[in-house]
């Protein structure tokens, strides 16, 4: 039985290591840590369902991922800049689904470690190896783009999918109030100014309780990073490099989970079917990570009056994501500029 090793057991390293074990590989995969998802802390992050026509759930059985984790769909979202609130409310498809994240109950994380142990897949934590098929540690510190923090906590707020965009509660990022079945979460996530963030969240801890009345009983801090770089790399000698390892991180609005367990199904079926690993992943995400750099240089753009003009066109964005996150005809003309001005931006990218 031939072995594969993974290096990573986040969402990329389970997704590979799965398929992989499903199609009679010997899979070990090691973690650093001492059990999954030890870079979370039971936060509610969005699996976003509206860049593609096909649902993400689809999706995942395709990948042969079953659901054995807390996903509980949402058809609507409200944006805020803390002045203006717009109510967008699409009923014929999940617009995405709220998943936590960590090593708690019902986490995607710990479902996922689930269906690989299930599968056979041998698991090393606390360990490490020199090299390895696949590498799937996540985001390069000295890319980081983003820096999230949040908390958190039991409410007795009705479901709900908030966001603000106010860059005195989240600095040319957008902060976050996630509820649903009575958990919630509240981040705010900065795309520069770092320094600044304990009194963003603050700020938008003030503009969520003005917004709505709720509880919050059991606090617990979460938080992050998120990472990009321009120089991505697919493999460095025979490894292959999936999720945020190789790059794979929409730096519009920090979507990574379905880039994530897509490399790495795309990984698997490299090794299974012998394909061309970096053909493969070019073809599926060379033109949304343009298309993503560009939607960053214009949102940035058009930050002005207190992003008024995005709260307002907001259910526009959410409607025609798939066009604007596939690289169309306008986002090819304005990429040589976008790229320019983001270089400038982020000038260690």
């Amino acid at each position: 039985m031939e072995r594969v090793q993974i290096l990573g057991a986040g969402p990329a390293g389970l997704s590979a290591a799965i398929n992989l074990a499903k199609a009679g590989y010997e899979v070990d995969i090691y973690e650093r840590n001492k059990d999954v998802g030890r870079r979370f802390y039971g936060d509610i992050q969005g699996l976003e369902n509206w860049s593609k026509k096909e649902d993400i759930l689809d999706e995942f059985k395709r990948m042969n991922i079953d659901i054995n984790f807390d996903c509980d769909p949402f058809s609507k979202i409200i944006a805020t800049n803390s002045v203006k609130i717009n109510e967008i409310n699409i009923p014929e498809k999940p617009l995405y689904y709220m998943v936590k994240r960590g090593n708690v109950s019902g986490s995607l994380d710990l479902g996922l470690k689930k269906q690989a142990l299930d599968a056979g897949v041998n698991f090393h934590f606390e360990e490490t190896i020199p090299e390895a098929d696949i590498i799937a540690t996540g985001p390069i510190s000295e890319n980081t783009v983003g820096v999230v923090k949040g908390i958190t906590f039991k409410t007795d707020l009705e479901d709900t999918a908030t966001v603000l965009f106010n860059d005195e509660a989240a600095f040319k990022g957008y902060s976050y109030l996630l509820v649903t079945k009575g958990y919630g979460c509240i981040s705010t996530v900065l795309l520069d100014k770092f320094n600044r963030v304990n009194a963003c969240f603050e700020k938008t801890k003030e503009i969520f309780s003005s917004i709505y009345e709720f509880s919050i009983e059991n606090p617990k801090k979460c938080g992050g990073v998120g990472c990009f770089t321009l120089n991505k790399r697919f493999k460095n000698g025979r490894s292959l490099l999936v999720g945020e390892a190789a790059g794979l991180q929409d730096l519009f609005l920090g979507f990574g989970m379905r880039y994530a367990i897509n490399s790495g199904f795309l990984a698997s079926r490299s090794i299974i079917e012998g394909e061309d690993y970096e053909m493969m992943i070019k073809s599926g995400f060379e033109d949304k990570l343009k298309a993503s750099l560009v939607n960053r240089y214009l949102w940035e753009k058009t930050s002005r009056n207190n992003y008024s003009l995005v709260v307002d066109h907001f259910g526009w964005i959410i409607k025609n994501f798939g066009w604007i996150s596939n690289y169309n005809v306008f986002q090819k003309m304005i990429y040589p500029f976008a790229l320019r001005g983001i270089k400038n931006r982020y000038k260690w990218l």
